[in-house]
């Protein structure tokens, strides 16, 4: 019980400097309004005929960077992956490996080293946002445009020429650093909390694409005990219980989806 409060504080203090980006999570689509068909497919299995839709096979749309983020609960390190709208994040927490995969229907979060977690469907609101093309994390600059931020300067950062781009509202200062180019890659994230006057920071590093990346890395390793759960079975839990789950979902909007897209 002690490891599982210490790692949902950790998690609270993580994602409270990046829940300025999005706005409320729309809610689940209830069970009732989902195709029979859709309710009882299993998830992603090796032969799954239920299992979701590839992305193109050209790993053009293939992603990788790490991000350093660094703020009042120290730094935190955490390694993306993405293939089309598939995802893969690895970050260490309490000393716990602490895994979220999104693929398909199925949202999956678990401790690598208890090999234990839950699989969530994912609301059919997020995964229509999903595409082939559109990578799911390091996604700052379009967030804050549709917030509306506005160029402020230009730097470098990292040896690359970047342009500045802020927003300024109630809820204190958001501000990306992104390159000059067609990909606008975020290198640098600013959020200052005016509620808590606190900062954090995130630096993105060592960005790579083009990755051959086969499937089965988008799925948990063979021997992690994941419960699989509806949506709104884990909301009623979570308001009910509290945190559920050896680990928390750190990426809510590729769970409930985004009113604003």
């Amino acid at each position: 019980m002690a490891r599982r409060t210490a790692l949902a504080l950790s998690a609270a203090l993580w994602l409270a400097a990046s829940s300025a980006l999005a706005k409320d999570a729309a809610p689940p689509t209830p069970a009732a309004e989902r195709s029979a068909s859709q309710k009882s497919a299993p998830g992603a299995k090796a032969g799954d005929k239920t299992a979701p839709a590839k992305p193109e096979e050209n790993a053009e749309h293939t992603w990788y960077a790490q991000a350093l983020a660094r703020g009042a609960a120290g730094l935190n390190v955490t390694h993306f992956w993405s293939k089309g709208p598939w995802l893969r994040a690895e970050t260490v927490v309490g000393g716990h490996k602490v895994v979220n995969i999104v693929k398909g229907d199925w949202y999956y979060a678990y401790d690598g080293l208890t090999k234990r977690g839950l699989a969530i469907r994912r609301d059919p609101k997020a995964e229509a946002q999903d595409s082939p093309e559109r990578r799911p994390f390091g996604r700052e600059y379009e967030i804050l445009l549709k917030q509306g931020a506005e160029q402020v300067g230009e730097d470098n950062a990292f040896g690359r020429p970047v342009g500045i781009y802020r927003i300024t509202d109630l809820l204190g200062k958001r501000e990306v650093w992104v390159t000059q180019d067609d990909k606008k890659l975020p290198l640098r994230l600013e959020i200052f909390d005016r509620k808590t006057t606190g900062t954090r920071v995130t630096d993105y590093v060592n960005w790579q694409s083009a990755l051959v990346i086969p499937d089965s890395f988008f799925e948990p390793e063979p021997g992690v005990q994941i419960e699989k759960i509806e949506l709104e079975q884990y909301i009623k839990r979570s308001v009910e219980e509290g945190p559920i789950g050896a680990v928390p979902v750190l990426y809510a909007d590729l769970l409930h989806g985004k009113h604003e897209e």
